[in-house]
């Protein structure tokens, strides 16, 4: 791709945490950059000059950059782009529907103090759902097997009643997702069934029962589970929230980061492919010149092609995500016999969204980045969080934690969306070279976090990540999020295998 630049853009800063990025064209809205001075002075020129490219793509009106953006397929990662005319697959990405969802525990923290409790909740956990590439069910001894007619009506259906029993998902915790099912273009499960049937008939997916098997695993990269300690913050939001998400303070909680395996990125692969071609044949030029900033206009057939294929990824994501809480679970009963858990919340940042902006509807791009609608908005009304606001989960690393948000009326301003992370600082290869192996698993054991990998991925190390306390301070002091709970790490669930790729 062409993005790279001699000179880097110019951030004008506006208040402490909020800059404006402008673009060439003068008529053209700015980009919102979300940062503190010290995050936005962290922005590289790619990862600007990405920004730059994506908002002056056809058919886009706002383009938000949040404190974990950097370089990423198309558009940055940590980006937010709206169109009322247009889809785009690249601020969407490769990992349809990655997402966060956290599981409370009736367990106190102090009941895994002791190492082997945590080494035995580790191998009950490895032994349900399997990690890295290509792996699924059949590497795990205790995975719970979906059979492919399930899992084919778990695409196009998503988190329904049916699924979920068929599964062993409680049903209600379909009701903490941010989006149980996803629909068609034509806003039916019909269009994605029709659509379903044409890939699998013209060969498009000949290995789908391997796909499927997929359910119910976390893959490679910088997927993870993790099994914290839940602390409530002492304000009387804090407070308030906590309990409407069904936080208890104290006790052990289980954050996963994953999303719609192979399935989703198959399709997201299909797509890229389909529509560049579609643009060569067409000679139709490419935003800033870049290959993976490719759209279609709404109501084209390729469009729709688009909007099925994300859905079918993202139904993928919410069985995987549900099926993965239902198995960590099952471990935790195993070892602490009696335990008891809810869904907290299930969110994307890898997805576009129909949702009203400026009073009129639009499609929402978020990669790498989270939904944030404060108490009171419209999409909220009729939920378990229409008092409060939903919860917002944003990973930071094992060893600063992550944490749990609620937003704020302020985030209006950010195309209600906050990060979905801490946001790399070092690419891969550059963490391989600069991290020492020893130091890396010396602090781990230094912060009593355990692990299932023999060594911690170099890759996926903290210091190969931003100061998730410079990054939460930018959300809170923009406006738009307070936090809710800290996750205080106690063990992490990673692929271990040194072909560690990058994930979404």
């Amino acid at each position: 791709m062409k993005n790279e630049t001699k000179e880097r853009p110019a951030i004008i800063a506006q208040s402490e945490a909020v800059g404006i990025l402008p673009v060439t064209n003068e008529k053209v809205r700015p980009i919102t950059v979300i940062g503190t001075q010290a995050i936005r002075d962290g922005f590289d020129a790619t990862c600007l000059q990405q920004a730059i490219n994506s908002r002056l793509a056809p058919g886009v009106t706002d383009l938000v950059l949040n404190p974990d953006g950097h370089a990423g397929y198309g558009a940055p990662v940590g980006c937010v782009l709206v169109s009322p005319t247009h889809i785009y697959p690249g601020p969407v990405g490769v990992d349809i529907k990655c997402s966060m969802s956290l599981l409370q525990l009736d367990v106190p923290d102090d009941a895994i103090a002791d190492r082997r409790v945590r080494r035995a909740l580790i191998e009950a956990i490895c032994e349900r759902t399997p990690t890295g590439p290509g792996r699924g069910q059949r590497s795990a001894k205790k995975a719970r097997k979906v059979q492919t007619f399930i899992g084919k009506k778990g695409i196009i259906e998503g988190a329904s009643k049916d699924v979920c029993e068929a599964i062993g998902i409680p049903w209600e915790w379909s009701y903490r997702c941010e989006d149980s099912k996803h629909v068609g273009h034509d806003d039916t499960s019909d269009a994605l069934a029709s659509r379903l049937e044409l890939l699998l008939e013209t060969g498009r997916f000949p290995k789908f029962e391997e796909k499927v098997a997929q359910l119910g695993s976390y893959g490679g990269g910088n997927h993870f589970g993790e099994c914290n300690a839940v602390r409530v913050g002492d304000s009387e939001e804090a407070q308030r929230a906590a309990k409407a998400f069904g936080l208890v303070d104290g006790q052990v909680s289980f954050l996963s980061h994953c999303g719609s395996r192979g399935f989703g990125h198959n399709l997201a692969m299909g797509q890229f492919a389909a529509l560049q071609g579609k643009f060569n044949d067409w000679s139709i030029p490419f935003p800033g010149d870049d290959r993976e900033l490719v759209y279609a206009p709404l109501g084209t057939q390729e469009a729709n092609d688009y909007i099925d294929d994300m859905s079918l990824g993202a139904n993928f994501a919410t069985i995987n995500h549900l099926l993965i809480n239902a198995l960590v679970l099952e471990a935790f009963q195993e070892v602490l016999p009696g335990a008891r858990g809810k869904l907290v919340y299930f969110i994307s940042h890898n997805i576009a969204r129909k949702e009203v902006l400026n009073n009129r509807v639009n499609w929402v791009h978020r990669k790498g980045a989270t939904r944030a609608f404060p108490a009171g908005h419209h999409e909220l009304k009729g939920t378990p969080f229409e008092n409060v606001g939903h919860p917002i989960l944003l990973p930071g690393n094992p060893r600063e934690g992550s944490a749990v948000m609620v937003a704020s009326a302020g985030a209006e301003k950010s195309c209600f969306s906050v990060n979905h992370g801490a946001g790399r600082a070092m690419g891969r290869k550059a963490a391989m070279r600069a991290l020492d192996q020893k130091t890396v698993d010396a602090e781990m054991d230094k912060h009593d976090i355990l692990s299932n990998c023999r060594q911690y991925p170099l890759d996926e190390a903290p210091d190969a990540y931003k100061d998730f306390r410079e990054v939460l301070k930018s959300v809170e002091t923009a406006g738009l999020a307070t936090t809710v709970a800290t996750l205080k790490a106690r063990f992490v669930i990673k692929d271990g295998d040194d072909s560690l790729k990058g994930a979404a």
